[in-house]
């Protein structure tokens, strides 16, 4: 039995990933060389689709491209222990909560600003005052 092959055009229908990010992945590594078809056109097979639905999660889940391909480095090593794995999810966790603290943050002082606001015309507005320093606070 013959394994599926897809186009980068397919493939990236299959994904929702489009064709440039594709081969950009290809380019550094992340997606193996994709064979060629006698016409020259890439082709790619189920186990390039995993992956990059892989990738795609991975960077839905905040992941760097270089966080990314240390966990695929890691899922070819299927045999050893996961703990590696779990170290950079929990990483990638304090990360997102900390980002998440400064989302807080920002809402907190742009809810602050907007109260600020009473009205009126741009030379009086306390918001630009305030983002541009000169009421006193940094």
């Amino acid at each position: 039995m013959s394994e599926k092959s897809y186009t980068v055009g397919r493939l990236a229908d299959h994904t929702g990933i489009k064709p440039v990010t594709i081969r950009y992945y290809e380019k550094i590594g992340l997606l193996p060389k994709a064979t060629r078809s006698t016409s020259g056109y890439r082709l790619y097979s189920e186990a390039d689709q995993s992956r990059l639905l892989f990738i795609r999660r991975s960077r839905r889940l905040g992941f760097s491209l270089d966080d990314i391909r240390e966990l695929l480095s890691l899922t070819d090593r299927q045999q050893e222990s996961c703990a590696r794995v779990d170290a950079k999810v929990e990483q990638q966790l304090i990360q997102v909560r900390s980002r998440l603290n400064d989302l807080r943050a920002m809402e907190q002082e742009l809810e602050r600003l907007s109260a600020c606001c009473e009205g009126g015309v741009i030379m009086d507005c306390r918001i630009v005052d305030t983002l541009s320093g000169c009421n006193g606070s940094q």
